[in-house]
């Protein structure tokens, strides 16, 4: 029992540790969430700042945070500050090395929020990958598809890849290919599709409709329609166009073609 109890006593300092660094752990986290909350409804309650920028300023001050629980949770065993900085800046090559991904990724979000390709909110292609983007932070982009599917890229891979913002300027172009029988008055054709065009109140007045003959198909002449239309609306207005100028079409004798297949057979 002396054994037992000298024992314990001699595990008893660490014991005691470990529940304090547990508190501070759990305080610290509760802390850096909190916090972290704070500064993005702060930040994004203002008109001037964007979104984008609030939820990586919060993100930053969560690991910043996070980093200081860390410390504090080192110094409750014992070990220094400067210890600690000693001990990092002899392992800081092989820290790198194993960490040269989530460093690059790191890296990234600065220079995405630096040169701001694309915004919170905004749909944007990355790198062959679609989406609304609903989050940028210290390490990785979160994008939502349209059919609700969440996707996480890293950092380092949006900032080397291709990105296509969709939603960078307030308006966009609308095109749509109509193709009609070769036997048809496309001039008839195209004053359709721009009455049809300026009818809808979501075509922007300016820059004006358009629509002109572009390619003489195999079994139809095309017709391609010009508009634009605000940013917001252009799938709406897309589909809207192309069911109203079939119509259009139906009601005033211009026909849609169907391709075309010559049989020849040779009698022997």
């Amino acid at each position: 029992m002396e054994t037992v109890i000298e024992q314990a006593q001699g595990f008893a300092p660490l014991i005691l540790a470990a529940g304090k660094a547990l508190i501070v752990l759990v305080i610290g986290w509760m802390v850096a969430g909190a916090v972290s909350r704070m500064v993005r409804n702060r930040v994004n309650k203002t008109p001037e700042i964007d979104k984008t920028l609030g939820n990586f300023a919060a993100s930053i001050v969560r690991w910043v945070i996070l980093l200081m629980v860390l410390v504090a949770i080192l110094g409750i065993f014992g070990i220094e500050a400067t210890s600690l900085v000693a001990m990092m800046g002899a392992a800081t090559l092989a820290i790198g090395l194993a960490l040269q991904g989530t460093l690059s990724d790191l890296a990234a979000g600065f220079m995405l929020i630096l040169f701001r390709p694309y915004k919170i909110g905004q749909y944007v292609d990355v790198g062959g990958t679609a989406g609304t983007v609903v989050d940028l932070n210290l390490f990785v982009t979160e994008l939502v598809t349209p059919d609700n599917v969440q996707i996480i890229i890293p950092n380092g891979q949006a900032w080397g890849s291709i990105i296509t913002n969709f939603s960078a300027h307030d308006t966009r172009r609308v095109d749509v290919v109509f193709g009609i029988d070769y036997g048809d008055d496309a001039d008839k054709a195209k004053q359709i599709i721009l009455d049809t065009a300026n009818a809808d109140t979501r075509v922007l007045k300016d820059p004006e409709a358009w629509a002109q003959v572009t390619n003489l198909g195999d079994s139809s002449v095309d017709i391609t329609m010009r508009v634009w239309c605000n940013a917001a609306d252009f799938w709406e207005l897309k589909f809207g166009l192309t069911q109203a100028v079939k119509e259009a079409f139906d009601k005033d004798g211009i026909s849609i073609p169907y391709p075309h297949t010559v049989e020849i057979r040779r009698e022997s």
